[in-house]
């Protein structure tokens, strides 16, 4: 049973590497969103070949004794919107799949939410540590600008249907594992103009059954999935998609509350059982990389570290106690 965590292209140096090899971590899943700051992702962008950039950041990953599992790009905005731009960047989709899987990477992580996601006033917890929240009644108060025009949800529908009829095909030529993030937060309104269908479990069953595939699977975000259906309902959730081998890694976050008002806090204080929800996954029959995603914000320089290897040894001894490895 493996640990995994994210970093940033732009943070993908020795120091980083040695740090996760160091507190036992076993993959890195490696972000691209730099806002086009880095080689790689306007690669992406522009549909080059990037097979070499991979396969070094592969090679690079190796040489520190861990393993590069899992690359993260969102769908681009043309595809989601479906603007004069979407041929162009579902052709520049399909080589990023044809690139990693040549490179030997096994996942393809992305989210379809042109608007990104939603928060309000951040909680304040334990230590002074600062605490990513939503307060539905605080933002209806003060919404962002709306996407116009408005796109409905069945444009939306219509669009995603068009990406996965292109890029599932691709990523099983490739032998590539695609891996969709869940809207943060899962709630099925177009929040910010564009309606979100990526939310809730009807929507993940309907996208699992409009392009059946093994490889065509979630990156199951424990967070949102508790967000939307509580500390209780998290566990159904959890049991009906590792039973139905949809989820390629998990997120192992925990969260306090459930919408209309949750706050996303360190592992060890949230309302879910973590041993509990391990548990479910092993019962069902998932065998995946576990990871932290993210955990709250520290007021003291540089304590970030600190807070990533605090989440990942939790994550690592509930691994042992669960799986007994």
């Amino acid at each position: 049973m493996h640990l995994h965590d994210v970093v940033n292209w732009s943070d993908f140096d020795d120091d980083t590497l040695n740090f996760y090899r160091a507190i036992s971590v076993d993959m890195i899943q490696l972000d691209l969103r730099t806002g086009g700051r880095i080689e790689a992702e306007r690669h992406v962008r522009a549909g080059k070949d990037s097979t070499e950039l991979f396969e070094q950041a592969r090679e690079k990953t190796e040489s520190h004794g861990l393993t590069l599992q899992t690359v993260f790009m969102p769908v681009l905005e043309g595809i989601t919107l479906a603007t004069e731009k979407r041929d162009e960047e579902l052709g520049a989709f399909v080589r990023l799949i044809e690139c990693i899987g040549k490179a030997g990477i096994p996942t393809l992580a992305w989210n379809f939410k042109p608007m990104g996601n939603f928060r309000t006033t951040s909680d304040i917890g334990r230590g002074g540590a600062v605490y990513s929240t939503f307060d539905y009644a605080e933002f209806d108060r003060s919404r962002p600008p709306r996407h116009e025009p408005p796109v409905p949800e069945a444009v939306m529908w219509d669009n995603m249907v068009v990406f996965m009829n292109t890029v599932v095909p691709a990523a099983e030529k490739a032998g590539v594992n695609l891996a969709l993030h869940p809207d943060d937060p899962p709630i099925p309104e177009p929040l910010g103009g564009v309606e979100q269908i990526c939310s809730t479990v009807e929507h993940f069953r309907r996208i699992f059954d409009a392009v059946p595939s093994d490889n065509h699977r979630m990156l199951f975000c424990q967070g949102c999935m508790t967000e939307l259906a509580g500390p209780r309902g998290v566990y159904d959730i959890i049991a009906e998609m590792a039973s139905r081998n949809k989820i390629a890694l998990v997120h192992f976050r925990n969260v306090r509350g459930q919408l209309p008002r949750f706050a996303e806090v360190f592992i060890d204080e949230g309302e879910v059982d973590m041993r509990r929800a391990m548990e479910t996954y092993r019962d069902n029959g998932y065998d995946g990389p576990f990871g932290m995603d993210h955990t709250p914000g520290f007021p003291q320089a540089k304590a970030g570290w600190a807070g990533r290897a605090f989440a990942n040894g939790y994550i690592r001894a509930t691994i042992q106690t669960v799986y007994g490895r």
